[in-house]
């Protein structure tokens, strides 16, 4: 289990990205994608606390997918739990913390088109 000063560490890599991506030129908003990733849409998430449409379609998206690849993904700090597992947080907190017209993007894909995460 992460400490309280790992978990504070752990939360500053969307400001990290946000740094080395604002200077480049794309032609969507990718720095403040990245910095938004923890955002959650009950305003509970990080850095900023925004929540709803305050937060960006892209960001509420790569939220959605990063949690599903996060959980079923092993971690240096806890073995991988599976993709059944992160499937179920994300129904489990669809419209109070992720986006549910994501969540219903992110479940047809696993579960109707049989999407599999090449690496797992």
């Amino acid at each position: 289990k992460l400490s309280d000063l790992e978990f504070g560490l752990i939360k500053t890599h969307p400001q990290a990205g946000y740094e080395i991506l604002k200077d480049i030129e794309f032609p969507w908003p990718i720095a403040d994608i990245i910095l938004q990733h923890h955002e959650r849409i009950n305003g509970t998430g990080y850095p900023a606390g925004f929540k709803g449409e305050e937060i960006l379609i892209e960001s509420r998206i790569l939220t959605v997918a990063d949690v599903v690849e996060a959980i079923a993904s092993h971690r240096p700090y806890r073995p991988a739990k599976g993709i059944e597992t992160a499937l179920e947080e994300i129904k489990r907190n669809r419209g109070i913390l992720y986006e549910p017209m994501v969540v219903d993007c992110c479940l047809s894909l696993f579960k109707e088109k049989d999407y599999q995460f090449p690496f797992l």
